[in-house]
């Protein structure tokens, strides 16, 4: 693999062991954890969480204990396992997504609530402001709609003739394919055939659905669900033949192409917002912030495979090619 180093404007990343923390001992803060998808998808993020702590002087089992809720992509147990941690009276609520992050809003107003990572909280109306955030939710945020505008035109530079592309969305996550339509049919003449997943194992209907509509590619949305399964996507893709773009996971994972920020370091940033509350700052007095520099990465061994000859524009631009 060839690397070039790609750093965001104001995260950098770190990492550090995912065993879990034992039971709690008195005095050590205790932070929730809720999870839309699973502890296994979001492995190197939890490593850079834990890490970010730890860099900031927080021992496990001593100063710190986490407790995990995971949903496994079912979002309807979202409410119920926030409100479980709740019960447990945590220092904190940390969380990602925005289905994640309205339920622990709908469990608590008084906890805060740290995003390590939503998709344009503005928007989606999580918080009312980046400058000042209201309310008890404070942390990152990354402009959804602009990364899949981008996505689209990468897929249309390396791959000229995709006229047809399959979008890969979760139907359970509010917008998430409504905006991708009006974004490709203004500015990249291409039709988008929208095929939702729920969970893992409607991915490879969907793909069959993608074989008989003929597209000729497919763009992943980022969604907490699908950023937890980018080998089992890439490999579906990868059986079809389908040139795929979407979080940098799935080019590492074998799709052609990846672009978005770097998750664990989002993660890793994200403990520094735990530490600001724990030392009794006040989420709306946290502005909200957001990454300035994305990473690209080409896999050049799936560009081969497909016959596919990448553009030296997209080369020159690229953060990390796969060989």
């Amino acid at each position: 693999m060839k690397r070039r180093a790609a750093v965001l404007g104001l995260l950098a990343l770190g990492s550090a062991p995912i065993a879990s923390i034992a039971q709690p001992i008195a005095g050590a803060a205790r932070i929730g954890f809720l999870g839309s998808a699973s502890a296994a998808g979001l492995a190197s993020s939890l490593e850079a969480l834990r890490s970010g702590l730890r860099d900031l002087g927080y021992i496990g089992n001593r100063d710190i204990v986490i407790e995990f809720r995971w949903a496994e992509g079912r979002y309807e147990r979202l409410e119920k396992l926030a409100t479980e941690l709740v019960r447990l009276k945590v220092d904190v609520l940390v969380t990602y997504g925005t289905p994640g992050i309205r339920a622990a809003k709908r469990a608590t107003t008084t906890i805060p609530i740290v995003m390590a990572a939503s998709a344009d909280a503005v928007a989606t109306g999580l918080v009312a402001s980046l400058a000042r955030p209201d309310g008890n939710v404070t942390g990152l945020t990354i402009f959804g709609p602009e990364i899949t505008a981008k996505r689209l035109e990468l897929l249309k530079e390396a791959f000229p003739r995709a006229r047809n592309v399959a979008v890969l969305f979760n139907p359970d996550t509010r917008g998430a394919g409504s905006r991708l339509m009006e974004i490709a049919s203004k500015s990249f003449n291409v039709e988008l055939q929208r095929i939702g997943v729920r969970g893992p194992g409607e991915f490879a209907n969907a793909f069959s659905e993608m074989v008989t509509k003929r597209v000729d590619a497919v763009l992943i949305t980022q969604e907490p669900m699908l950023n937890a399964y980018p080998k089992e996507i890439a490999n579906l893709a990868a059986r079809h033949r389908l040139p795929l773009i979407g979080f940098t996971d799935l080019a590492d994972a074998g799709g052609l192409l990846g672009y978005g920020v770097n998750f664990p370091e989002l993660y890793r940033r994200a403990a520094y917002y735990v530490d600001k509350l724990l030392r009794g700052a006040k989420p709306a007095d946290l502005p909200v912030e957001q990454p300035s520099r994305f990473e690209l990465v080409i896999n050049l061994r799936t560009a081969r495979a497909f016959g596919i000859t990448i553009p030296p524009s997209i080369f020159l631009r690229a953060d990390r090619v796969i060989e």
